[in-house]
């Protein structure tokens, strides 16, 4: 797609390489996304399939989500944990046609048996044993396009495709072509070697082009977490709202369950996710991985820093669950330091833990 007219390419250092970052206006791209219709390539998203009969029951052993009964024309989202319910992969999952599609970042590398990295597809392929389930690299299939806006099924029925269920996750296949309801987007599956043919009839749909930097915008703007941007090392899924839309609490056991459950039950994540407001009139621009500090000590993470067309300079970023939500900030490192101020929209409140009740009642 960086051979359209217009594309510009990101830089070098961006976790979006391969694909457009922008078509010359960022910000026109982001009000056309909420008041109209854009296409967005996300082409170089890694997608893994899983055919075979226990596709389901398997899957289920391995990944944080209940999907035992997920329904063929339904999606989720899910994770893979190491042993302390850490995240090491997220995915988002698409049931159709007797195989689970599931595309993540490019490049995850999860904790394998014996304490050793490995690719995604290989730590998959080494849990199969004797389970009737043949997960394959399916990058090389198919290539990930994505409809953002209200538009988008009037885009999508002028090439002859169906929306999805307006149902969240919702699947369901047209031709070659997969889609995905997602919040607030709709996702494509399409034929990797027909991507650019589908990015033209959709574009002659209606659809403006539009690049990375407007998608991270709008995604930054939703409170919507990037793995291995947003996430760290230590990140587990409570700390960044993926209790529920990726890791199941109530489902048998999975790697980094007991985690899951006890923080889910009794306990408080150390951190939690946060939209912070940037200083706009400031020289600096935090980067990913700059830390965010109150005063001389260290509070936080950011993660992605985003221009976004109403509320300016964003940032997502992992905080302390100590600092006060009115607490003055700053978010980068050294000359890249801004001052910065917590959205209170994105603080939510926390939710009543079952198991402390019921251990205070005990005492009491």
């Amino acid at each position: 797609m960086l051979d359209l007219p217009g594309a510009v390419p990101p830089p070098e250092e961006s976790t979006d390489a391969g694909v457009p970052w922008h078509f010359g206006d960022p910000f026109g791209e982001q009000r056309a996304a909420e008041r109209a219709v854009v296409v967005v390539d996300r082409s170089h998203r890694e997608l893994i399939a899983v055919p075979g009969e226990e596709r389901l029951s398997w899957l289920h052993l391995v990944i944080s989500q209940h999907v035992t009964e997920l329904a063929d024309g339904a999606g989720t989202e899910a994770l893979v944990l190491d042993g302390q319910g850490r995240v090491e992969a997220h995915m988002v999952l698409a049931h159709t046609d007797s195989t689970v599609w599931m595309d993540g970042e490019p490049g995850m590398t999860v904790t394998g048996a014996r304490g050793d990295r490995q690719s995604l597809l290989e730590y998959l392929d080494a849990m199969r044993f004797w389970s009737k389930v043949e997960p394959r690299d399916a990058t090389a299939e198919r290539a990930v396009l994505t409809l953002i806006g209200p538009e988008a099924p009037a885009a999508l029925s002028t090439v002859d495709i169906e929306a999805a269920p307006d149902d969240e996750y919702g699947v369901h296949t047209a031709g070659d072509v997969i889609v995905r309801r997602m919040p607030g987007s709709i996702d494509l599956l399409v034929p990797r070697d027909e991507a650019s043919q589908w990015w033209r009839r959709l574009a002659d749909a209606g659809a403006r082009p539009a690049g990375s930097l407007a998608f991270e915008a709008l995604r930054v703007a939703a409170l919507r977490p990037r793995f291995g941007v947003d996430t760290d090392e230590r990140t587990i899924p409570h700390e960044v709202n993926w209790i529920g839309v990726a890791a199941h609490v109530a489902k048998g056991c999975y790697r980094g369950q007991e985690t899951v459950a006890k923080v889910h039950n009794i306990g408080r994540p150390p951190r939690r996710m946060l939209l912070l407001h940037l200083d706009g009139s400031a020289d600096g621009t935090p980067e990913t991985g700059d830390p965010v500090r109150a005063g001389e000590r260290v509070v936080g993470r950011v993660g992605t820093v985003a221009q976004h067309h109403e509320l300016g300079p964003i940032a997502l970023a992992l905080v302390k669950r100590s600092v006060d939500p009115g607490t003055e900030l700053l978010a980068g490192a050294d000359e890249r330091a801004v001052p910065a101020s917590i959205d209170p929209d994105s603080v939510r409140p926390d939710t009543p833990k079952l198991g402390r009740e019921a251990a205070k009642r005990l005492h009491g």
